[in-house]
């Protein structure tokens, strides 16, 4: 099946619930994406689906559809608790979560399906409340989940279906075996509805569909190319001192309208952020120590055009919706093949076109011959003119951007960062229950390539 935006198939095509439906109209939701025309006959019918599409495809939409069908046209299992949900959505990330929790909303908004929003840093006691009073259906992360369950906050014998989103993402931080738990005590599986769905469907997330899902239907998308289509892709090979005034320049030039500076490691999101805010450009930090509920301010301030841009660990690098995506600079370049494209996946999203743009230097240029064996194509390679190094005049700053970002640094304490060049800490590796992986830092000086 090629990857095109949106197929011939509509929404209406399926005999969904009225209530359903109406949310769909509501929130312009006409024609399917190719994996939610593909994957959908298979969900209504209430058979196990393991999903495989791009990032970016509505895969989100296409379980979320089925889920609330099955529960709008089903009734509840006999006995079931008031606190008990009917269905379960976990997510790796609490980003990823909370959009799943956002697009559930929206089209469930005529539905009386209850929603319940799990996840770390944020008010532990209100989430708690929240299981209690009783709910249809769990959005979740892994670890806050199971901290409630296991205080019998609620309970799994009364979910109907149950949906893993990213699942590879969940190998990669470590959740994997909190899935299989959860798993191990929900309804017998010829008794509940499993919707697999991922960016990539390696040999271990079959594995796990097939220990635990019932007669599954792998679902792939097929594509000619791993990244979208519509992302047009360049390297460039600085020296590392020429990184700061060739990314400055390539965003002075390209004049990007929303655009995400991917690197590796918090304490240079810090770095690259405090230069650009020098530059006069509105621009947030998001790394995987800046507090949940900063993080979500910062998101919906970019979101609204509030922030000309983000400066990302990969913390952000799944789970983002975010229109008019038009660029992503990966600063330093990422030492995985699957972070590489989920990240030039925050652009040139349903359709849209974008440019990926990246730095390859110091050791995470030794990543780029794996990323292209990954995405089965060579990366142009741009030159680096003299003109592009040559640090550009400040823009004026706005001073709306600056008193907002000096109440949020009072508000949520925020530490000044590390000078240019100074000690950051960076050579330690750690991985992040949020999904923030940090590399093993970043060496040496000198050129890192052909030019």
């Amino acid at each position: 099946m090629s990857q095109t935006v949106l197929t011939d198939t509509f929404f209406t095509n399926f005999e969904l619930h009225p209530l359903l439906q109406q949310g769909l109209d509501e929130a312009g939701f006409t024609r399917c994406t190719p994996i939610q025309a593909l994957t959908l006959p298979v969900a209504l019918a209430g058979r196990d689906v393991a999903g495989q599409a791009q990032t970016g495809t509505g895969k989100t939409c296409a379980f979320l559809v089925a889920l609330m069908n099955r529960l709008l046209t089903r009734p509840a299992v006999a006995g079931r608790k008031d606190s008990d949900p009917r269905a379960l959505v976990i997510a790796p990330t609490r980003e990823l979560a909370i959009q799943i929790d956002k697009d559930a909303r929206s089209i469930g908004r005529h539905t009386g399906l209850k929603t319940a929003l799990i996840y770390g840093g944020v008010d532990y006691d209100k989430q708690r409340q929240q299981l209690k009073d009783g709910c249809d259906i769990i959005i979740a992360t892994p670890g806050r989940l199971l901290d409630y369950y296991k205080q019998h906050v609620f309970g799994l014998d009364s979910v109907e279906v149950m949906v893993v989103d990213e699942a590879d993402r969940m190998f990669d931080l470590g959740f994997i075996k909190d899935v299989r738990f959860i798993f191990r005590r929900l309804p017998p599986r010829e008794q509940r509805q499993v919707l697999l769905f991922s960016a990539t469907l390696s040999h271990r997330v079959l594995e796990l569909a097939y220990e635990h899902m019932h007669e599954a239907e792998k679902l792939v998308v097929e594509a000619e190319n791993v990244t979208a289509d519509r992302v047009r892709q360049v390297v460039y090979f600085p020296a590392k001192e020429e990184k700061l005034p060739l990314l400055l320049n390539l965003i002075e030039r390209s004049q990007p309208t929303r655009s995400i500076v991917f690197v590796n490691t918090k304490m240079a999101a810090e770095r690259v952020t405090e230069r650009l805010k020098k530059q006069g450009y509105r621009v947030g930090a998001l790394s995987g120590d800046v507090p949940q509920l900063k993080r979500q301010k910062l998101l919906q301030r970019f979101q609204d055009g509030q922030l000309d841009m983000l400066v990302c660990t990969d913390v952000a690098a799944r789970g983002l919706h975010i229109p008019a995506v038009s660029h992503v600079f990966n600063y330093d370049l990422p030492q995985d093949a699957e972070d590489y494209v989920h990240r030039i996946g925050r652009t040139a999203r349903l359709g849209a076109e974008g440019d990926a743009v990246s730095f390859a230097c110091d050791l995470y240029a030794m990543s780029l011959p794996e990323i292209e064996a990954y995405i089965g194509q060579k990366i142009p390679v741009a030159t680096v003119e003299p003109d592009m190094l040559v640090m550009p005049k400040p823009r004026a700053v706005d001073p709306e951007f600056a008193a907002a970002a000096a109440a949020d640094s009072a508000a949520f304490g925020d530490r000044v960062a590390p000078r240019e060049g100074g000690r950051s800490g960076e050579g330690r590796t750690r991985r992040r229950r949020d999904g923030e992986r940090a590399p093993r830092g970043e060496h040496g000086g000198g050129a890192c390539g052909p030019r």
